[in-house]
């Protein structure tokens, strides 16, 4: 069974190193993170950057104190913004952990591609952590199931396109049919009428040449009975 993801916390701080005014908010910060009240420590924390925007430390526990309410996006910028104020080369350690975190953020986001970039970035800053590694190769996993499960996405819409694409066609076929059909029957409709007045007239006619020699007929009788 996989085990969870790693978090890096800076829950120590040297006070030789963090004399600023937001020391204290931080403290409490901590504190109250220790304790998992992560709502208050985030309360603490936004106060420390309030006093010192430029705290790395506030804006760096901050990220973690969000990160574990699953604020995701909001860690990831205050993670952002501790690593913009780090040194590569004097807080090198520091700075791969902000690294490994934002990948973490970029994780619960499930935008696996940066959280790989951010967890490259920590190891070429610190290649022997293991932490990280593990992370970045169960990130790299999710990022090829994710991209197996679009590919199929995108197979399963291209299928579902064609066949509304032949729906349509098929519709159209029968719409152009029915349509050829009412055309044509007026046209059956005035041939059949014209042949109904044809064979009316052919029986007029014949009428008319049965009534005429009828009469031819008569004619011919009268006579040769006046002759008789």
């Amino acid at each position: 069974m996989m085990r969870q993801l790693v978090l890096i916390v800076w829950t120590i701080l040297s006070m030789a190193a963090f004399a600023q005014s937001e020391a204290p908010d931080v403290r409490h910060g901590n504190r109250d993170f220790k304790h998992e009240a992560y709502d208050k420590a985030e309360l603490d924390y936004r106060r420390g950057i309030d006093k010192n925007k430029n705290s790395v430390e506030s804006h760096y526990n901050l990220g973690n104190a969000l990160f574990r309410q699953n604020k995701y996006p909001e860690a990831g910028e205050q993670y952002a913004l501790a690593a913009q104020q780090l040194n590569p080369k004097k807080d090198a350690k520091k700075l791969a952990q902000a690294f490994h975190n934002l990948g973490n953020a970029f994780y619960g986001q499930e935008q696996y591609d940066k959280a790989v970039a951010a967890y490259q970035s920590s190891l070429r800053l610190n290649p022997k952590d293991n932490d990280t590694r593990y992370n970045m190769v169960k990130a790299m996993q999710m990022l090829q199931q994710q991209q197996q499960q679009q590919q199929q996405q995108n197979q399963n819409q291209n299928q579902n396109q064609q066949q509304q694409q032949q729906q349509n066609q098929d519709q159209q076929q029968n719409q152009d049919q029915q349509q050829q059909q009412q055309q044509q029957q007026p046209q059956q409709d005035q041939m059949d009428k014209e042949t109904a007045e044809q064979i009316l007239q052919a029986l007029e006619q014949d009428e008319q040449d049965t009534q005429e020699k009828l009469q031819r007929q008569q004619g011919q009788k009268r006579r040769v009975e006046k002759e008789w």
